[in-house]
């Protein structure tokens, strides 16, 4: 079989050339054969492309990816090199997970001081009295019960 364009591949693959020529630079796909100076890949490199995708769609970087592709030893099986890049990637995922609730937790619990002037906000959160969940029970003037559930969880 003939080898694809890159045009004809970035077609199939649903991708941009640029995004092509740009794993080539990065190391996920092999350099292909050139005629007349043009890139011809062969079509089974199409299957690679999915891989890059799939693991990029799963939040690996760049790096990641190509460690996935060429950081293991011959012969290591490609479910192993999903677990074993899973693992990390799940762990990381957990503390990303966590610090999203907690930037959740402050903005429902935040903002919602009952400040008349920038400056006062200013004083009243260096004294920990003011606008945010490490306030504690010393509540200024704020009415919100969602903020006191907060704050008294702790």
């Amino acid at each position: 079989m003939a080898g694809l364009m890159i045009g004809e591949l970035a077609r199939q693959a649903n991708v941009a050339t640029s995004a092509l020529r740009y794993y080539e630079k990065a190391g996920l796909l092999p350099s292909p054969a050139r005629t007349s100076n043009r890139r011809q890949y062969d079509p089974g490199v199409l299957g690679r492309i999915r891989i890059i995708l799939l693991a990029r769609d799963a939040g690996f970087s760049v790096s990641e990816t190509r460690t996935f592709l060429n950081g293991f030893p011959v012969g290591t099986r490609p479910a192993l090199r999903w677990r074993a890049m899973a693992k990390r990637k799940i762990a990381e995922l957990d503390e990303l997970t966590t610090r999203l609730s907690q930037m959740r937790s402050i903005l429902n619990a935040s903002f919602n001081c009952e400040c008349h002037r920038l400056e006062d906000c200013e004083r009243l959160i260096a004294a920990k009295t003011c606008c945010g969940p490490e306030s504690g029970s010393r509540r200024v003037s704020t009415p919100n019960k969602s903020l006191a559930r907060l704050r008294t969880k702790r």
